[in-house]
């Protein structure tokens, strides 16, 4: 079992019920189409609203995103989706209640380096807690959680170099920045590994499971815990997105792992919600509705 954070009023992990999200596809500037969208999210069964947030005018705008869904009374949990810009990371985070991070915005730059030296590799690893200490500083005084997602075919050219562009890689790479957070105090995280291959997905969440469980703490005797966001990347729509996402999140819930999915289909996002709780219903995770059984010989 995973430990449990907050993320905003909604408790994650730690035996918590396996939450639901999803992101909104509106212009993030467009206060009014936002809302109206998340709204419709929430009404279909959205627990976490994640928005996206490329530049820091966008970051600034969640505030009157998230001031606008309070006024008509609804406190759903925003997360900020920060895919390229550190800058936008540390205004959003004193605005929602999460944000999400790429690890590849705080590694160096690709430089066509295929080799590196023990010591190159710890003085970059070095170099990533200095480049996210402004924006843990900012999680911790706001008690915003973060989440580290790892994306294949994203990874820096350091892990590359000694792991390749695997789901060993993806798992080290998100060991490594938790281990970043820790060593400064912070543990409001959660974790993902996306891929839209459904193989890649599995085993690289399975991998980093199982690294934090080894990864032993020599105080408590205990690995990490982190609650695990649950998703294959763009999956698609219609019934390849839909077998997709059941495949790869079913799997990973039935060994006991995930505590908060999102099924991510090229339609309305509000089209997600139902089949996030079909999942969680065959799974036996969330019971939602009854469950029929019909037997075609019978």
């Amino acid at each position: 079992m995973s430990r449990q954070i907050h993320i905003g009023n909604l408790t994650l992990g730690g035996g918590a019920p396996i939450r639901v999200q999803s992101m909104t596809n509106t212009d993030t500037m467009d206060t009014r189409a936002t809302v109206e969208q998340a709204l419709r999210m929430v009404d279909a069964g959205c627990e976490m609203v994640r928005i996206t947030a490329p530049d820091v005018k966008a970051a600034e705008n969640l505030g009157r995103i998230k001031e606008e869904l309070l006024r008509r009374g609804c406190q759903v949990p925003l997360v900020a989706d920060i895919h390229f810009n550190p800058k936008a990371a540390e205004v959003a985070a004193a605005l929602v209640e999460k944000v999400r991070v790429n690890p590849g915005n705080y590694t160096d730059r690709n430089t066509g380096k295929l080799e590196f030296t023990e010591q190159e590799y710890n003085d970059e690893l070095k170099r990533i807690g200095e480049r996210m200490a402004s924006l843990i500083d900012i999680c911790k005084r706001h008690h915003t959680a973060m989440r580290i997602g790892t994306n294949h075919g994203s990874l820096s050219e350091r892990i590359v170099s000694r792991y390749g562009n695997t789901p060993e890689g993806m798992a080290q790479s998100a060991l490594e920045f938790a281990q970043v957070c820790e060593a400064q105090d912070y543990h409001d995280l959660v974790f993902s590994m996306k891929a839209s291959n459904v193989k890649v997905m599995v085993e690289s969440t399975r991998l980093f499971v199982q690294k934090m469980h080894n990864l032993v703490d020599p105080d408590t005797g205990s690995g990490m815990d982190y609650p695990i966001h649950l998703g294959v990347t763009e999956a698609g729509d219609g019934m390849q997105g839909r077998l997709k996402s059941a495949a790869g999140i079913g799997a990973l819930l039935l060994d006991g792992i995930g505590d908060t999915i999102r099924v991510s289909l090229t339609e309305a996002p509000e089209e997600e919600m139902p089949v996030a709780y079909d999942i969680l219903q065959a799974v036996g995770a969330r019971i939602t509705q009854p469950e029929y059984i019909a037997c075609p010989s019978c």
